[in-house]
């Protein structure tokens, strides 16, 4: 077993960059300080490009005091992906569909492990701000949340 700088000096031996800081220190320097909100719940909210639903779910509940609310979109084309970050900020995470689901676990394994995931079965069939998608988002993350 290496340690940390056993490994550090191998790779500079074979020519390699080594990260200096581990990925939990990493995830802690760029992670925002929301010492005002700790006894909020961070709500994470994912579609596919971060254009329509998903957006529009964290406008309709940025307005409640005792969320945060954050959204990103799982294709690199999204106008915001979603990263290790948001995943380790997130209490819950609400995603439209069940392929969201899976690339969420696919590309973070082992962070989604006991954070829960929701479908909410919303397709992708709605443009910003639709009221049908606001109605259905309030029913059915309210419903989760227990908030109706």
């Amino acid at each position: 077993m290496y340690l940390r700088s056993e490994k550090l000096k191998r790779a500079m031996k074979l020519g390699m960059n080594y990260p200096v800081k581990t990925l939990n220190q990493v995830l802690s320097e760029e992670m925002p300080n929301d010492k005002q909100a700790t006894n909020k719940i961070n709500i994470l909210f994912v579609c596919s490009r971060n254009q329509w639903r998903s957006p529009t779910a964290e406008r309709v509940w940025s307005n409640n005091s005792g969320l945060n609310v954050r959204s990103a979109g799982t294709s690199p084309r999204a106008k915001r992906t979603i990263t290790a970050k948001d995943i380790q900020w997130a209490n819950i995470i609400f995603v439209m569909e069940q392929k969201h689901k899976n690339r969420v676990i696919a590309s973070f394994t082992r962070m989604v492990q006991h954070k829960p995931i929701h479908v909410l079965d919303m397709p992708d069939d709605y443009k910003f701000m639709d009221p049908d998608l606001i109605e259905q988002l309030e029913l059915s993350v309210a419903g989760i949340l227990g908030l109706s």
